[in-house]
């Protein structure tokens, strides 16, 4: 009987990996019912308290944490639920950046990641905290954006705190650029702190 089990459960894992081609599920379990999320069209893999890991070139380049992750192969996506996350350099060894938020959905063959409902990100290179209520990520040209309109605020370690309207950043220029209005203390090296005037940083107008 033990033999049996072993090798029925040695056929799921197998079966599990043929349907995971470009993840690595270490947790999770399956629910093939309708989901309200998907706009009617049945997703082809739910998973419930998932732990996925992306990879390129056999290193790790992301890894994810969701309550539920649902996969839609016609459309390439993976639309997860509160979820949480790490993006890794250094051929796996280094922690680049980490956040969470609500949802998000991740087109599987790019890497591109649209997050909503609520997105807190942390980059500890660059000693910031970002937080918003939607953010987008394009991983081949390494570019960060919300909406025009959305509200994102920033922190520093050092007490340095912003709030902008629309960010738009270049992650391997380490450029941030704000869309709108800016305001709040920034905190120099030198530790004199400067206000940040509203009308002085309000996008297409002259200082």
């Amino acid at each position: 009987m033990k033999k049996i089990e072993s090798r029925a459960r040695g056929a799921v894992y197998k079966l599990i990996l043929l349907i995971s081609v470009f993840f690595l599920l270490e947790s999770c379990s399956f629910d093939y019912g309708e989901s309200a999320s998907s706009g009617g069209e049945m997703p082809d893999l739910v998973m419930e308290n998932v732990d996925y890991i992306r990879v390129r070139s056999a290193d790790p380049i992301a890894r994810f944490q969701a309550e539920r992750a649902e996969r839609y192969e016609k459309q390439g996506l993976m639309k997860l639920l509160n979820y949480s996350f790490e993006q890794y350099g250094n051929r796996g060894n280094d922690v680049n950046a980490c956040g969470q938020g609500g949802n998000a959905e991740v087109v599987i063959e790019s890497g591109d990641v649209s997050m909503t409902n609520g997105v807190r990100l942390e980059v500890a290179s660059e000693d910031i905290i970002m937080e918003t209520e939607n953010m987008a990520w394009k991983d081949e040209p390494r570019h960060l954006s919300t909406g025009a309109e959305d509200e994102v605020t920033i922190y520093r370690e050092n007490g340095t705190t912003f709030t902008g309207i629309g960010l738009d950043a270049d992650a391997r220029r380490r450029t941030y650029e704000f869309l709108g209005i800016v305001a709040g203390t920034f905190i120099q090296e030198d530790d004199v702190e400067e206000d940040i005037e509203e009308d002085v940083y309000e996008s297409g107008e002259d200082e």
